[in-house]
């Protein structure tokens, strides 16, 4: 019984460690979809509200919103 027991144990322990793994490394991700929004979406979104419109502030725009999603849902994906 003894051997058992230790066995179980040493699975739980592995299977709470895991679990901490996947939420900080699903909390990265979501850091980082803040990170990009904040930077490229707001930052790309900034010239174009005061008339210095451009095709790179569209593009930088643009791909900030695909980032931030991407971000969010690969993060959304390793929590499930």
């Amino acid at each position: 019984m003894g051997n058992f027991e230790e066995n179980r144990k040493t699975k739980e322990e592995t299977r709470k460690k895991n679990d901490v793994r996947r939420e900080k490394m699903a909390g990265y991700f979501f850091d980082l979809s803040k990170l990009s929004f904040a930077g490229m979406v707001i930052g790309g979104i900034t010239p174009l509200l005061s008339n210095l419109s451009d095709s790179a502030n569209w593009i930088t725009a643009v791909g900030g919103i695909i980032s931030t999603y991407g971000f969010a849902f690969f993060a959304n994906r390793i929590l499930k």
